[in-house]
């Protein structure tokens, strides 16, 4: 059971929503965000990275840079760049990339639900990254990066979102990069109980993406409820923020490696292992898309092979079956000595909204071997999460990227 509730969201005001919108903000650098900021101040980006206020020599973790980040989200209120709704509502947040459409519900989620696992994850956080994001939200007092989820479709939810999108969306707004963000708000009550219903009917929630937002929200949740001493588990601060989206709709990209040497090999020994372990079954000078679960490509010395797994090496576990796992166990440790990922500064990965063009841009600018992986499924998620297992890391890239500022959770 599954509780999902609607929420009084801090947005923008409807002229500010395009300016305001934001990508996440740990896919820019430091550099990287104070350049966009320049050019772009109104852009939520400043708040969600506050360092972008100040001078390169300022601690981007000092007291006085996260309180910026507080200062500014509440002027942008006061101001009228944003506005709160007077009463409780669901949103529904459609992305369209490509043509394909996704389309969301936001709400809030509970942090019990997260510690009890019926909100699932499928990798592990790492403490000194969820640091920065507690002490974010805690002096912010307020979620600004939604939670990407996953659940299995639901026949009313959708029916419920497919009548309120035949109205006017109170945003609609094509961002830089082409994706096309529509806003609407479910304030009626019987729309909102049919939603709440259909989720306490859902037995797990899946995070997609935003596994260290979602733990950093959770722990200032629990650790408000410790500085009460008692809490009634109705207070803001025991949900957080989150964007859910159902399964049919949910597209995982490839998230490919690159590795900077052959391991001491040479290239002709090199490809002489790599043809003992897999069969390849293809070879070109343009690249090559695997085209099924148990095959990737290999760009060598500027050619691309296309590399099948041997049915002897596939596995029904749900984490030693992956092809990320495969490519671990076959490839990246025994051969080229690579048995951490996490950490061996030799490997490096690239996302598949590049393309594989990136791949030969890094294999003739750092990188002497690159794997082309076959996007992991939705539906190996849930297994890996269903059984309590994590996922190597960068197993799943998800398109498009939710923005941050279009919605914001008021913890106070």
């Amino acid at each position: 059971m599954a509780h999902v509730i609607p929420f009084r969201a801090i947005r923008p005001a409807s002229h500010e929503a395009s300016t305001i919108a934001a990508l996440p903000y740990d896919v820019y650098s430091r550099q990287e965000a104070y350049e966009k900021v320049q050019k772009q101040p109104g852009s939520f980006l400043a708040i969600d990275r506050p360092e972008t206020q100040f001078d390169s020599d300022v601690d981007m973790y000092s007291d006085e840079v996260y309180q910026k980040a507080h200062d500014m989200l509440w002027s942008w209120l006061e101001e009228g760049r944003f506005i709160q709704d007077d009463e409780e509502a669901y949103y529904i947040y459609e992305l369209i990339m490509d043509g394909r459409s996704q389309t969301g519900i936001v709400a809030c989620a509970s942090i019990d639900d997260y510690k009890n696992e019926v909100i699932k994850k499928h990798e592990n956080t790492r403490a000194e990254k969820e640091l920065d994001r507690i002490r974010h939200v805690g002096t912010c007092q307020a979620q600004t990066g939604p939670i990407f989820l996953a659940y299995k479709s639901d026949d009313t939810i959708n029916a419920v979102v497919d009548s309120v999108k035949t109205r006017t969306p109170v945003y609609s707004f094509v961002a830089d990069d082409g994706i096309t963000h529509k806003v609407w708000v479910i304030d009626d009550k019987m729309n909102i109980a049919l939603i709440a219903t259909a989720f306490e009917k859902q037995k797990s929630i899946y995070i997609a993406d935003g596994h260290h937002r979602a733990a950093s929200a959770v722990r200032v949740g629990f650790d408000r409820r410790e500085a009460k001493g008692s809490f009634t588990g109705n207070e803001n601060f025991n949900y957080f923020l989150s964007v859910l989206f159902p399964d049919e709709q949910l597209k995982i990209m490839d998230y490919n490696r690159v590795v900077k040497d052959l391991g001491g090999l040479s290239i002709a020994k090199f490809k002489d292992k790599i043809s003992s372990i897999v069969d390849i079954i293809g070879t070109d000078t343009k690249p090559i898309h695997p085209g099924v679960k148990g095959q990737w490509s290999m760009l060598l010395d500027g050619m691309w092979y296309l590399c099948q797994v041997k049915d002897s090496d596939k596995s029904d576990d749900p984490v030693d079956g992956l092809d990320v796992s495969l490519l671990q166990k076959l490839i990246l440790e025994p051969v080229l000595g690579i048995s951490d990922p996490k950490v061996d500064p030799r490997i490096d990965f690239v996302g598949g909204i590049r393309g594989l063009e990136e791949l030969e841009r890094r294999c003739t600018l750092d990188c002497a071997v690159a794997f082309a992986m076959y996007p992991t499924s939705i539906s190996e998620l849930f297994e890996v999460a269903d059984a309590g297992r994590l996922m190597p890391p960068k197993s799943t890239w998800f398109e498009p990227k939710l923005r941050s500022g279009l919605f914001i959770h008021d913890i106070r």
